[in-house]
């Protein structure tokens, strides 16, 4: 028979579950009160009203600070969701061409290519032939440094033109 695994607590320790025996104490308007006894600043958040927070744990000894405990928590958990809100992740579109193409197919390709880079996503230009275009791989790359002139100014080469079989790809990032 095993004794039962102690869980681990999400978030800091508070009140009670402290197992310092002193713990530098800051109370609930910041002012650094020193090195305390644990019981005795127990005492002085109970006294308050309030609670006793472990806050930097791994510091000698650990610094807890007199706050109310559930206001902690919903603050901490509104400022990890603000957060979340502002991360974007960076998508990579495609684009694909072909060596003999119009310049009005370009055109419509050049504007959705902006609009990508506007949104912050990364492109990927690939560059198809098929049967005898292969012949004229030196079009291809006339088109490749084309978009790269074009694009220039808003877009960086991420990645220079390679090929990969019947296709040559590049991919381009919003400066």
């Amino acid at each position: 028979m095993r004794a039962p695994t102690h869980v681990q607590k999400e978030g800091p320790r508070v009140n009670d579950e402290i197992r310092a025996r002193e713990v530098q104490l800051i109370d609930q308007n910041g002012t650094n009160l020193g090195v305390k006894d644990f019981r005795e600043a127990y005492a002085l958040a109970q006294e308050a009203g309030l609670d006793l927070v472990e806050i930097a744990p791994n510091a000698n000894p650990p610094v807890c600070k007199i706050l109310d405990y559930g206001k902690f928590k919903f603050q901490a958990q509104k400022k990890a969701a603000e957060a979340r809100k502002k991360q974007k992740v960076v998508e990579v579109k495609e684009i694909k061409l072909r060596p003999m193409i119009d310049d009005h197919d370009y055109d419509v390709k050049m504007r959705s290519m902006k609009r990508f880079f506007e949104e912050g996503d990364k492109v990927k230009v690939t560059l198809r032939f098929r049967g005898r275009e292969m012949a004229h791989q030196e079009l291809g790359a006339q088109l490749l440094n084309r978009v790269k002139n074009d694009v220039g100014a808003i877009a960086k080469v991420e990645q220079e033109p390679r090929y990969e079989g019947r296709q040559i790809v590049m991919v381009l990032a919003p400066r």
